[in-house]
């Protein structure tokens, strides 16, 4: 099949996976479309919101209809490294046998990663990044497609364990997911209170995932696109040559080479869903806030006048 052919086939699929996602869940459009777009490229995605917004619903659903194998990982103060990645028991023959842990399978949902400690959180952050796991001298290879769509709270903030910025980089996309709006959420409480049950079809299969994330980054991209997405993160770095005042005065670290990188793929799975052969720099903005807003660390003077990331990204696009 053509790589045009193959281009159609994704948008056609894309429109009938949004139909299958739509069926549980009701809104956080823009929240549904980074996930599907995190999976066309391969990446993964933080979800950030307040509890009872349908984070673990959403992403047991859009792994439903993917056709993949899903485990759900919940991350406690007392989770150790082997709990994720699986270990070594004695069987009855007195050898040792691997016995693997839930990161064996092709969706993981790490549930409130910043609750437990920064050595489970490495394990768990080692494996999305080498797509391998390493056990007494013995390394494991992942199942393909391999994704991790981790949750945050942002309000509880004892007892956490905050994800240090160099870990935050190795997520494609921070995804904030916001309160649905009034309709929406008498269409929630409906459907949730009755005895329906919706069927969730199952829309593609592991290889066709896989063949629609070689065609993206088969996408051809010019350069006049490239240079604006290496630009707009040239800008969020303080006291370099093309940063802002609002840069300058509100952030203390900007985004690395990761996010130009994430910036340009991200903007090729969104042009793909949209039947669009090539990005134009609409494509870069569209996917902006999801790439940079975890990759800025502000400063004290933007937190005490109450200054967010995403109000100095707008600043800068």
């Amino acid at each position: 099949m053509s790589d045009v052919a193959l281009a159609k086939e994704l948008v056609q699929k894309y429109i009938l996976l949004k139909k299958e996602i739509n069926k549980v869940i009701v809104g956080q459009d823009e929240a549904v479309d980074h996930v599907l777009l995190s999976i066309f490229i391969g990446g993964h995605a933080l979800l950030i919101g307040v509890p009872g917004l349908a984070k673990t619903l959403l992403v047991s659903t859009v792994a439903q209809t993917l056709g993949l194998d899903f485990k759900r990982i919940q991350f406690t103060p007392d989770l150790m490294p082997s709990d994720i990645i699986g270990s070594e028991i004695l069987d009855e023959n007195r050898k040792f046998q691997f016995i693997k842990g839930p990161v064996f399978a092709n969706i993981i949902l790490a549930d409130e990663i910043n609750r437990t400690p920064p050595k489970t959180q490495a394990a768990l952050l080692e494996a999305m990044q080498e797509r391998s796991v390493t056990v007494a001298g013995e390394e494991h290879t992942l199942a393909k497609p391999f994704f991790v769509l981790a949750t945050q709270n942002p309000i509880e903030q004892e007892g956490t364990y905050p994800l240090p910025e160099a870990q935050l980089d190795r997520f494609l996309f921070s995804i904030y997911m916001n309160y649905p709006s009034f309709k929406e959420e008498v269409q929630i409480v409906k459907s949730t209170t009755d005895d329906k049950v919706g069927e969730i079809h199952k829309i593609f299969t592991a290889d066709e995932i896989l063949n629609f994330q070689h065609l993206i980054r088969r996408i051809p991209v010019a350069d006049n696109v490239v240079e604006y997405a290496v630009n707009l993160v040239s800008k969020t770095r303080p006291n370099s040559e093309k940063s802002p005042d609002i840069i300058n005065k509100y952030i203390s670290w900007g985004a690395g080479p990761r996010a130009s990188q994430n910036l340009i793929l991200a903007a090729k799975a969104h042009t793909a869903i949209h039947g669009k052969l090539s990005p134009d720099i609409e494509n870069v903005k569209a996917v902006a806030y999801a790439v940079l807003s975890h990759r800025m660390v502000r400063n004290y003077k933007a937190e005490a006048e109450r200054i967010s990331i995403q109000e100095i990204i707008k600043e800068i696009l």
